[in-house]
């Protein structure tokens, strides 16, 4: 008989409560069907544009940030359920944080759809715990994190007044 293999401690398990799958569900359709922030963004100090090309998802993300601080945040696109529905949260989530806060939320973020079940907790995170489904589904994890890999890209050039470096 073939043993279980043992889990590293705070990892998900794959076998998400059927009560978080029917919020994950809730959550990411409702995203998906009413986007938040989507539209272009005229006053945007920053752009970026990514694509998986393993499903066809594009997100374009864009940010004003005003003092230090993200003082808006919008997105265009199109793609899966996952790929909107995430971007939409994202752009919620970040409104008001330092590029720097945002990049610490991208990070749990990450880690959270990597199988880090410790961040099941964590308030930060707020709705975008109910993501963790995904890392059910290894192929859709990508999906998940192409806004966020966007704003990971845009924290990496630019000073924290909002210019290029």
């Amino acid at each position: 008989m073939i043993e279980p293999r043992p889990r590293a401690p705070g990892t998900i398990d794959r076998e998400i409560p059927s009560s978080l799958n029917q919020l994950y569900q809730e959550v990411i359709l409702d995203h998906y069907r009413k986007p938040r922030n989507k539209g272009h963004l005229d006053e945007a100090t920053h752009a970026i544009t990514m694509n998986n090309p393993l499903c066809g998802d594009v997100i374009e993300l864009m940010l004003r940030v005003e003092g230090g601080s993200i003082a808006e945040a919008r997105f265009l696109g199109r793609g899966c359920s996952i790929s909107l529905a995430s971007a939409s949260m994202l752009t919620g989530r970040v409104r008001g944080k330092s590029l720097e806060q945002a990049l610490e939320l991208s990070g749990k973020f990450t880690h959270l759809l990597h199988g880090d079940g410790a961040l099941l907790s964590d308030d930060d995170l707020g709705d975008l715990r109910t993501l963790a489904g995904v890392s059910k589904f290894p192929v859709r994890i990508k999906c998940a994190l192409l806004a966020w890999n966007c704003l990971e890209e845009l924290g990496d050039g630019t000073d924290a007044d909002g210019g290029s470096a």
